[in-house]
């Protein structure tokens, strides 16, 4: 079963990504920033990761630029989520090296088309 890790610092957030990620089998872990979530990584890398681009500790970009550095860090699929977009964000969020946005408020259908886009559906 692949490993799905939702990064956000709402609670209300990680549990609907939970929802909609164990719907399609996928074993969900959550962290509620991004320190958290690279202690995570480095316990066992998940298959793919939503990661908010605001948090408090470290924000998406910074968690994901420490990801990428890990070892194995190049392997998950990473979806950037933010409030608003922002080209200047997601210039900045790719060259970190994310796979795909996500705009709030989603649902299962955009998680599910965002993931059958980066190949782990």
């Amino acid at each position: 079963m692949p490993h799905f890790l939702v990064v956000d610092d709402s609670s209300v957030i990680r549990k609907v990504v939970r929802r909609i990620c164990e719907g399609l089998d996928f074993s969900v872990s959550e962290a509620e920033d991004g320190e958290a979530a690279l202690a995570l990584c480095r316990g066992g890398m998940p298959d793919a990761i939503m990661v908010d681009a605001t948090m408090p500790v470290m924000d998406g970009i910074d968690f994901v630029k420490a990801l990428r550095r890990l070892e194995g860090g190049d392997r998950p699929k990473i979806l950037f989520c933010m409030t608003e977009y922002n080209p200047a964000i997601v210039g900045r969020a790719v060259r970190a090296g994310v796979d795909d946005h996500v705009l709030k408020p989603f649902d299962k259908s955009v998680i599910e088309a965002k993931l059958q886009e980066v190949g782990l559906l």
